[in-house]
């Protein structure tokens, strides 16, 4: 088992074991039991989605592209604009 994904909440974990089982890979949570803990663990990096080794190739793609939505997911929350990257040059 090879760690893909280090969440920061049970949610983004969740959600990135829901992509990867939709793609056709088995994907497990670790550190889903220590939630109740919390007060007595550290309080990051204790949520993890796992592949088995033979499919960490493909979960990588999927992988990217799930923590590219939660990304612009939390900007739009921010209200952050989305800004063409790089800016076009005037010709």
């Amino acid at each position: 088992m090879r760690i893909v994904y280090r969440a920061e909440n049970l949610v983004d974990a969740h959600l990135v074991k829901d992509a990867l089982e939709q793609a056709g890979i088995p994907a497990f949570i670790s550190g889903e039991c220590l939630i109740g803990g919390v007060g007595q663990l550290p309080a990051r990096d204790f949520i993890a989605v796992s592949v088995p080794d033979i499919c960490v190739a493909d979960a990588e793609p999927v992988v990217r592209d799930i923590i590219a939505m939660l990304g612009e997911a939390r900007d739009g929350a921010r209200g952050v604009e989305k800004t063409p990257w790089p800016k076009p040059v005037p010709a």
